[in-house]
């Protein structure tokens, strides 16, 4: 499991497995975000495979896929909501991480000065320096 993390409270991850989820409890983790759609993982590791994992490990799941590059703000909402309404850690989960970082930093703006957000991503491994003008744009409308 490569938790990377973006705030004290949010990580991002590649691909979780469904044996992870008792790991995560008992590191303190309430919810689990998958940012990956069915299509793209076999029916073991897909949303509803996942949850059952999650829910008997104790946590929320919350399923919110996006495929890049159709990504839409209701997502980077839903995004938000779930961290928002989390009352402890987080790990949200793609492929590798990155569409993960993506609406998390997306969702940050506004809450936080870009350059804390991009510095987050890019420390967690996910340089995402070219999302600053959406970012500075969202910052905008919040």
């Amino acid at each position: 499991m490569d938790l990377r993390p973006l705030d004290d409270t949010t990580f991002v991850a590649p691909q979780l497995e469904p044996a992870d989820m008792a790991a995560l409890a008992a590191d303190g983790v309430t919810t689990v975000i998958c940012n990956r759609p069915d299509v793209e993982v076999p029916a073991t590791h897909q949303a509803a495979a996942m949850q059952a994992a999650v829910e008997a490990a104790g946590m929320n799941f919350v399923f919110n896929p996006v495929s890049m590059p159709q990504l839409t703000e209701q997502a980077v909402e839903e995004q938000s909501e779930a961290i928002d309404n989390a009352d402890g850690k987080i790990v949200a989960y793609c492929a590798s991480g990155t569409r993960s970082a993506i609406l998390w930093a997306l969702a940050q703006a506004g809450q936080m000065p870009v350059d804390d957000i991009l510095t987050a991503t890019a420390n967690a491994g996910y340089p995402l320096d070219g999302l600053r003008q959406q970012i500075i744009h969202l910052e905008g409308q919040k």
